[in-house]
């Protein structure tokens, strides 16, 4: 992997191959697709949610639930967003906190590592074929533009 980012640095090298492996294996899978079938699977990598927004909205149901909860009933759970707020800041800043390694085992992706079945179903469907090797080099940007936007 040429690139690392904050979370697969922080994932055991063996989760994150996991995790790239099962990702080729729904490519290699999707090689016999019709174009729909693969639109079909592009659509729902549209709208998986990637490990950032799992934790953001963990960590924000969580702090939201000790606060009403800690004002309305018992305010011992006013410590619940006292400790997941500065773990959530803990992620932002280093790219870590403790769930993350409990969701990355469970398979939740990266932006970049959806992406990138995303882009290979893509290109499998036949979204860059239009992007040619020569003529002009303007039109050849515009072409690669709009297919890795199609």
């Amino acid at each position: 992997m040429s690139h690392i980012d904050r979370v697969q640095a922080h994932t055991p090298e063996h989760i994150n191959q996991q995790i790239a492996n099962d990702a080729r294996r729904r490519v290699r899978h999707a090689g016999g697709e019709s174009r729909l079938q693969l639109t079909r699977r592009i659509d729902a990598l549209e709208g998986e949610w990637d490990i950032e927004r799992v934790l953001e909205v963990n960590a924000a149901s969580l702090a939201l639930s000790g606060l009403v909860i800690g004002l309305f009933l018992n305010r011992k759970f006013l410590l619940l967003p006292a400790i997941v707020l500065p773990l959530l800041l803990q992620h932002a800043v280093q790219g870590w906190c403790p769930p993350l390694p409990v969701l990355r085992r469970r398979g939740v992706r990266t932006r970049r590592e959806i992406e990138k079945e995303k882009n290979a179903l893509k290109a499998l469907r036949g979204d860059f074929a239009k992007v040619q090797a020569g003529g002009d080099p303007l039109e050849k940007a515009r072409a690669a533009w709009d297919a890795a936007h199609a």
